[in-house]
């Protein structure tokens, strides 16, 4: 990970790639391209009018660029020269545009085997996206990514040492694109609830459901909240849960780590202005 990264300087938004791509993110999608058409195109080595992927290019002209079909390249080399420039000159969202059109008009292409490929490098690269059936679909939203970052801000402004060093550690395995680990992520997501609740509730020892119980008076906690969130406990100590010994591989993903990075996050903000509301000293 990147110096940045590592000591949390670098905001949540730019680790979920939403409303950016980075030259890794980039590089991969091109690669795909390639896989699928532009090694082939550049080993037939003939006009595009010969080739077999005539109909493919001209749909292009056609119906994405809607250019004049007399400014296509006459070698089908030259075609996948001129689209790698286009492609690595394009602002983020066009490439998105790109690639969707194509796995919906694939011909010679097969459009799942496709957009299997294209999910592989979006999820590696942690883009905020996926293909969902032919769509593009945002996995993380804004809101999402805010909740992370408010929780992050949050804990470091009011000196929750603990709260921020285990929301920080739970971004950074989730987000390391070479070995990422969901497992112990989720893991340090349910530790910054349960650090904040212990100091809340007063005892530094409590596991997370104890200390809940101990703040549901204090802050008025909604018994079905308070619930909730001992259930979730209960599931990372079940099963692929972080707390079970270590005998076989988790089966677990970034949809999961995810979901309990935003959910710990929004439970973690909500603990806080509760806190804060009842002027309980968060130290």
């Amino acid at each position: 990970m990147k110096f940045s990264e590592r000591i949390g300087l670098r905001e949540v938004k730019d680790t979920f790639q939403l409303e950016s791509m980075d030259d890794e993110l980039r590089s991969g999608l091109w690669n795909v391209f390639l896989i699928f058409y532009g090694n082939k195109m550049d080993q037939e080595s003939r006009s595009v009018g010969g080739s077999k992927y005539k109909n493919f290019i001209e749909t292009l002209w056609f119906s994405y660029f809607k250019s004049p079909m007399d400014t296509i390249p006459y070698s089908t080399i030259d075609t996948v020269i001129w689209l790698r420039k286009q492609f690595f000159s394009w602002e983020w969202f066009y490439v998105y545009d790109f690639i969707e059109f194509i796995v919906k008009n694939p011909d010679p292409a097969n459009s799942n085997e496709m957009t299997e490929a294209f999910n592989f490098i979006l999820k590696r690269e942690l883009s905020g996206y996926r293909f969902i059936g032919l769509e593009l679909t945002p996995i993380s939203d804004e809101n999402q990514i805010a909740e992370i970052q408010k929780a992050l801000d949050s804990s470091n402004v009011n000196g929750l040492k603990g709260v921020y060093i285990h929301l920080h550690s739970s971004l950074e395995k989730l987000s390391d694109k070479k070995t990422p680990d969901y497992r112990n992520s989720i893991k340090e997501s349910i530790s910054a609830i349960e650090s904040l609740v212990q100091i809340i509730s007063g005892d530094k020892k409590a596991e997370l459901g104890k200390a809940l119980k101990l703040i549901k008076d204090k802050l008025g906690l909604h018994g079905a909240l308070e619930q909730g969130f001992i259930k979730i406990y209960g599931y990372t100590s079940d099963g692929d849960g972080i707390r079970h010994a270590l005998m076989e591989e988790p089966n677990l993903d970034l949809e999961d780590a995810t979901y309990m990075l935003t959910s710990c996050s929004a439970f973690i903000n909500y603990l806080v202005i509760k806190a804060n509301k009842t002027g309980i000293e968060l130290v």
